[in-house]
């Protein structure tokens, strides 16, 4: 998919406008951002976008996140008992601790 990000009033409104005429190509719409499906007819619309507005456009291609490709079992694991805690208001280090659940510093410092 392509991600095209704006950075300006002007560039915003002309992605909104070519968002709503080309409807069939969007995947969604996030006001500064829209992500549209993988084709030519996409990316010309991205490439149009930039060639426009210059820097004001950002455009990437994206990736669907894939969990279980991407993200250890141990980890989806500390999702879930995290998620099912008793207290709401728990932060993770303090429910992790004691724990066989992924260290959050560990985790901040590994790439995914």
């Amino acid at each position: 998919m392509l991600l095209v990000i704006t950075y300006s009033q002007a560039a915003r409104r002309t992605l909104r406008n070519v968002a709503r005429a080309h409807e069939d190509c969007v995947v969604r719409h996030f006001g500064r951002a829209t992500l549209f499906e993988a084709t030519e007819f996409a990316a010309f619309q991205a490439l149009r976008l930039r060639e426009k507005h210059g820097t004001a456009v950002q455009v990437e291609w994206t990736e669907p996140f894939n969990e279980f490709e991407r993200v250890s079992e141990g980890v989806r694991e500390a999702a879930t008992a995290y998620e099912a805690r008793e207290e709401s208001a728990t932060p993770y280090e303090r429910f992790a601790a004691g724990r066989d659940l992924p260290d959050p510093d560990g985790m901040r410092g590994r790439e995914l």
